[in-house]
């Protein structure tokens, strides 16, 4: 082995490990992987860049623009009418008809948007004809990847396998030589998932014949069973307060869904609605962890305590901290970071350029450059000081805090009164701090002063506690403890039926900005003027509270609000609407043309006339000219992360056959199976790129095992193309997990699959697709002499 065949295989290693750990995201590996290759002068600059002028790549691109052109002018529905007409009410039949159908479109167009075009549509006629959703999505997801075998456009490895053929000087592929065996692989699939893989899905139950009804969403995100009404007494100190002011909805992650004042029903208030007394308030959270506050109220109110303070402020100290450019708390909410656990301090405000913040510090996302004001012992701050995490640490005196941060807060003394419920419990299940922005400073006990107490520390009957907040917090607090809870709801569900307050079921698109933002990062109620409700995952219903949740594509989302501002999402590009309200149907006078345009693609194809590359560039060009799309929508269809992953890629395979490495590694291949014969050599390479696509994607895995693949072929003496097929139909058929491929993610949710639902079918389906392919090669690609 020389040195550079072990630097690519170090590069390749680095490469794949971190592809599977995701420590960093996909595309910015693939950078890094091309910027190692050109430093270390394994590749020409020339080859450095290849990628991104790769016909293979720009085939993509131009491919991503014109499934959008058709996805835009209506196609959906027009697919939606026929689906419904063909396949009647007949599960058996729906099944066959959606898989066909989405096998079809995507041969020539994205499988990802295939899916997310007709998600909807499935998910309607489900609704429809009262078939469990579950019985029908996952062949959903399952027909696109199949429909992407039969055809060169159908899915990128099948375009960058046909690439690396004609970059080592062999015929590359047509445009349907995929056709014969993706066709025959695409036909055994679906009847498999017809006649036997739908029996192993799950069978959600429906609601009365309507799944996604709003009395079925309320069932199935058991929304009834944490809803409750909250009565304001007539001396509560709330009363004049608004809503934001009391906390209410922030106290224990809650929703305020209505407020009910003589006789009336307000539906989703606004939060600077003012409290009355006798008002009804109805929310949606977790009852237990309103009661769990409520025990925080009981608390008897001492005094204030400026000697006490001056005693504790000896003790403790304010600093300044700059967050660090590189530090991993960037972008991270700051009741996500745990200051007081972490660093032993607590944060008393924020300072982000011109503006400071002092309250509701929880819900704030931390940002480089940022100034936190901190307060914690001496010890503390000094390991503050050394933390990477900060770029500069200052200590500054008192009078330069309320000076700067306006930070002059009151000392309170809260006593544990005897009987109370929270002797014996610990100072971390409180949300004293999270909500009202109290600062724990110190406990007495036994006439000790035990200065920064942990959240796991055990309070007891007599325990003084010292907490520095706002007067004001400290009536909210009291206020919170007079509210009268009636568990009774269902007279007051007839808020969900009004036009003011609707529900309605979604999911991110694939491509999503919101992907891996916390709930309360990004409040709906500010940016969409709605409340998310609830939250499907993995199966089940998310019942912890969701303001901590990070939104992943797959998840389904139940969304509460106005009828109007709901159905503006269907127009947002972040998400996938499962429950249409009465919008308007998309104007499809254009889907003719669009249909036109690629056709003419493909037929120029196939006459020969122009390079896939030039043809689907031509064709993309004319949907922005037709209006069938926009510039800035063709923009937006791009899949950058996949564009910039094969162009970044691109040039491994380049060092890997220029190097050697790999010879090297099909050597390694030929040592171990080459003695069974050239077809056990192809088995054992479809399945190490079957187990492959779990862990790494597609795109990429491809790119690392063609040059494998030619390689092992030469030395056999084979022409490599049999193995290239093997290849493409190996990486195209991910089956067997959630993470395998967008489009299985994508329905995970909106479905109520587990991550078990994936392999009771997936495995099947790829053992049977693996037996379909070793036994049709033979007949229809042959092996032959190089």
């Amino acid at each position: 082995m020389t040195f550079e065949i072990a630097l690519v295989l170090g590069i390749l290693v680095v490469s794949l490990l971190l592809f599977i750990s995701e420590i960093i995201r996909m595309d910015l590996v693939a950078l890094l992987v091309l910027s190692a290759l050109a430093v270390s002068g394994l590749i020409s600059p020339a080859d450095t860049f290849a990628g991104f002028s790769n016909s293979a790549v720009i085939t993509v691109w131009a491919m991503f623009i014109l499934s959008d052109g058709l996805t835009r002018t209506g196609i959906a529905n027009i697919i939606g009418k026929q689906v419904m007409r063909l396949a009647g009410r007949n599960e058996l039949a729906m099944i066959i008809v959606i898989m066909i159908t989405a096998a079809v479109l995507s041969a020539f167009m994205n499988n990802i948007g295939v899916a997310a075009l007709m998600l909807p549509v499935v998910v309607d006629v489900a609704k429809r004809t009262r078939i469990p959703v579950s019985r029908l999505l996952m062949p959903l997801a399952y027909a696109t990847l199949l429909g992407g075998l039969m055809t060169l456009i159908g899915t990128p490895p099948n375009l960058l396998v046909s690439e690396s053929l004609k970059h080592a000087g062999e015929r590359p592929f047509a445009l349907f030589d995929f056709t014969p065996i993706g066709g025959a692989v695409m036909l055994v699939g679906v009847l498999f998932v017809a006649l036997f893989g739908r029996l192993l899905l799950p069978k959600s139950k429906i609601i009365r014949g309507r799944t996604r009804s709003q009395r079925g969403l309320r069932a199935r995100y058991k929304l009834q069973e944490r809803t409750f009404m909250m009565r304001v007494p007539v001396n509560s100190v709330l009363v004049g307060k608004t809503l934001a002011e009391s906390r209410i909805g922030a106290a224990a992650g809650m929703i305020i869904l209505a407020i009910e004042r003589f006789g009336r029903t307000a539906a989703l208030p606004n939060r600077q609605t003012v409290i009355r007394a006798g008002d009804g308030i109805l929310v949606e959270g977790r009852l237990d962890r309103f009661t769990e506050l409520q025990r925080w109220c009981g608390l008897v109110i001492e005094r204030e305590a400026p000697i006490l303070k001056s005693m504790v402020a000896a003790k403790l100290v304010y600093a300044e901290a700059c967050l660090a450019n590189n530090s991993p708390l960037v972008s991270e909410l700051l009741r996500h970071v745990d200051f007081r656990g972490r660093f032993s301090v607590n944060v008393v405000a924020v300072h982000h350029r011109d503006n400071i913040r002092l309250q509701n510090l929880g819900s704030l996302p931390l940002r480089a450059g940022d100034t936190i004001l901190v307060q914690g012992p001496t010890t503390a701050i000094e390991l503050l000081e050394k933390s990477n995490d900060f770029s500069e640490v200052r200590r500054i005196t008192d009078e330069e805090t309320i000076k700067k941060y306006q930070a002059d807060e009151h000392m309170f003394v809260l006593r544990i009164p005897k009987g109370s419920d929270l002797a014996g419990s610990s100072l971390g299940k409180s949300r004293l701090t999270e909500v009202f922005d109290f600062r724990v400073l110190a406990t007495f006990r036994d006439g000790k002063l035990h200065i920064m107490p942990g959240d796991e520390d055990i309070l007891d009957v007599g325990d003084l506690i010292l907490i520095e907040g706002q007067p004001e917090d400290i009536d909210v607090l009291r206020g919170l403890q007079e509210l009268e809870v009636d568990t009774k709801v269902s007279p007051n569900l007839r808020a969900f039926e009004s036009d003011r307050l609707t529900l309605m079921d979604a999911t991110l698109h694939p491509r999503s900005t919101l992907a891996g933002k916390t709930v309360g990062e990004l409040n709906f109620r500010e940016r969409y003027g709605i409340e998310l409700a609830g939250l499907w995952r993995n199966g089940a219903s998310v019942g912890v509270e969701l303001a901590d949740e990070r939104l992943e594509v797959g998840d389904a989302l139940l969304l509460l609000g106005p009828r109007e501002r709901l159905k503006l999402l269907s127009s947002d590009t972040d998400f996938l609407v499962l429950t249409p309200l009465g919008q308007e149907p998309p104007d499809t006078s254009k889907a003719p043309l669009a249909a036109l345009i690629m056709m003419g693609v493909v037929a120029s194809t196939m006459a020969g006339l122009f390079p896939i590359a030039i043809a689907a560039v031509v064709g993309a060009s004319l949907m922005i000219l037709a209006r069938c799309l926009s510039m800035e929508q063709a923009y937006r269809a791009i899949d950058w992360r996949s564009i910039f992953l094969i162009a970044g890629m691109l040039p491994l395979g380049t060092a890997m056959q220029d190097t050697g490495a790999a010879s090297y590694l099909a050597m390694q291949v030929m040592n171990t199976a080459g003695s069974a014969g050239p077809w056990a050599v192809i088995g054992g390479l479809y399945l190490l790129t079957a187990v492959g696509t779990m862990i790494i994607p597609t795109a990429a895995l491809v790119v690392l095992m063609s040059p494998i693949v030619m390689s092992a072929m030469g030395d056999m003496g084979l022409n490599p193309a049999t193995a290239m097929m093997a290849i493409a139909m190996a990486a195209s058929a991910s089956f067997t997990s959630p993470i395998s491929h967008p489009a299985n993610i994508l329905v995970m949710g909106p479905g109520g699959y587990r991550f078990v639902d994936y392999l009771k079918v997936g495995v099947p389906l790829t053992i049977i697709v693996f037996i379909t392919v070793m036994l049709l090669l033979p007949i229809l690609w042959p092996l032959t002499p190089a």
